[in-house]
């Protein structure tokens, strides 16, 4: 019996040791204007890690610590991720929904060997500013500048809206030069406040200029909202105009506040939610399987999901024992032929992500509004500043 009792405890005592939590501490926006992309990435991290936690090596578990940065702001982020790294000993630093905070973060990455996995923020110049940095998201460039190049083909004249903030300069940039370089003419160019800008007096400057488009570039989410309705109450699209732009200005789960406003506006983006690959539509049900049939799951989500998978991928190849620059290289090598998104792979050598883009459509299906995928504009698309910059 006391045999018995001595070998039971050991047993105890081994399992104890072999046990390994990774501390995934997340910087993101829960709270104020922005408060989605918090709320989707927080549900895509949770419904991935329930679906596929009996895959974690025998003894390893995730925990997730999460921290508000209330939108854009880069100070507070970076206060946000130190302690994470500091106080709470987290292995990995995941999430991130804008620029100037990815910015902010991202020299704590390099002086603390800690690796992140961006989900979101998407200027192209972030994953340059850490080694330590690895984005499973998208960049502006990978959307936008196909988009120019096919709208070049379809509109001689355009006029771009965008938010002033660095995505903003990226998404003028990119759509600019796609759409010279096929031989169209870019005749305005406006950038609007970040928060809060009421877009009517911006409306009018682009209906008097009578372009054939208008690019439009804000953050996703209620904001595109209000483009929607400044750029339909001025009439911009009874006079003509082809609203267009990335998928942040129709995003999945907005689209049923937009009204028919919304509908004929063309996008290039990664993602949607009405797309029929077999994985998509997997991941859709799932989701509304959890969180209700009225929800629907936006690239933010899609993002996130993805990222969590990357997560799963670095943890089951270390057996729970997370080491940053075995880390960094195994996500280096990351890819999924069968992301809802489509394919997708990390570039070793920018360590951003490499995907399809998809010319999208809002109409009408089964009654509701949706971005149906009319065709791939572009394949496997590694960032092209990256690429321009680098040649």
């Amino acid at each position: 019996m006391i045999k018995r009792i001595f070998f039971l405890a050991l047993l105890l005592l081994a399992t104890t040791v072999s046990a390994q939590t990774v501390k995934i501490g997340i910087v993101n926006t829960f709270s104020g204007p922005q408060a989605s992309f918090g709320e989707m990435t927080d549900r895509a991290f949770r419904l991935y890690t329930k679906m596929h936690e009996e895959e974690l090596p025998v003894g390893v578990k995730l925990e997730l610590i999460q921290r508000d940065d209330g939108g854009a702001n880069p100070d507070k982020a970076k206060q946000l991720a130190q302690d994470l790294i500091v106080r709470d000993k987290v292995n990995l630093l995941a999430g991130v929904a804008f620029t100037p905070n990815a910015m902010a973060i991202a020299p704590l990455t390099a002086e603390a060997k800690m690796p992140l996995i961006i989900t979101n923020a998407g200027t192209s110049v972030i994953t340059t500013r850490s080694p330590y940095l690895a984005r499973v998201s998208f960049t502006l460039w990978q959307s936008i500048y196909p988009l120019g190049q096919w709208a070049s083909k379809r509109y001689k004249r355009a006029f771009t809206l965008v938010s002033d903030y660095a995505p903003g300069t990226d998404a003028e940039e990119a759509f600019g030069r796609g759409f010279k370089e096929g031989g169209g003419e870019v005749i305005g160019a406006v950038r609007v406040p970040l928060q809060n800008p009421d877009f009517a007096p911006y409306m009018q400057r682009v209906k008097d200029a009578k372009p054939d488009a208008l690019m439009v570039f804000i953050p996703a989410g209620k904001t595109a909202t209000a483009v929607m309705k400044a750029f339909s109450d001025l009439g911009l699209n009874k006079a003509g105009i082809q609203l267009i732009g990335p998928g942040d200005i129709t995003t999945d789960e907005e689209l049923p506040n937009m009204g028919d406003v919304a509908l004929g506006v063309l996008t290039v983006h990664h993602y949607s939610a009405a797309a029929t690959r077999p994985a998509n539509k997997a991941f859709v049900d799932a989701w509304k399987k959890e969180y209700g049939a009225a929800s629907t799951p936006n690239f933010v989500a899609v993002g996130a999901w993805d990222g969590m998978d990357a997560i799963f991928y670095v943890v089951k190849a270390q057996k729970g024992r997370i080491d940053p620059d075995r880390t960094m290289e195994l996500l280096k090598g990351y890819k999924n032929p069968n992301s809802p998104r489509g394919p997708i792979s990390i570039d070793p050598e920018t360590r951003d992500i490499v995907q399809n883009e998809y010319l999208r459509e809002v109409r009408k299906v089964g009654g509701q509004l949706a971005n149906v995928e009319l065709e791939t504009v572009a394949t496997a698309v590694k960032d092209p500043w990256k690429e321009m910059n680098r040649k």
